[in-house]
């Protein structure tokens, strides 16, 4: 069933696409919008993806991709 317009709560989450070293990238992964800001910025992300990849690698035998840059959906570019 279909949930009712303006029952998700905006801003729970960021969203990043992330580079890896080998080239691939993903698209959109979600972060918990607590752990973001401050003095650390986006940085915190970077540690909460790699987690993220560690468990999926380890669930699907492969090694987990090094992360060469991380991007925040929508922001703009410096």
């Amino acid at each position: 069933m279909a949930k009712k317009p303006g029952t998700n709560p905006k801003g729970e989450f960021a969203f990043f696409n992330v580079f890896y070293e080998d080239g691939s990238q993903r698209s959109n992964r979600r972060v918990p919008a607590d752990l973001l800001g401050g003095l650390d910025g986006d940085e915190p992300a970077r540690g909460f993806i790699m987690e993220q990849d560690r468990e999926i690698a380890e669930k699907s035998g492969r090694p987990p991709l090094a992360i060469k840059e991380l991007e925040r959906v929508g922001a703009k570019k410096k």
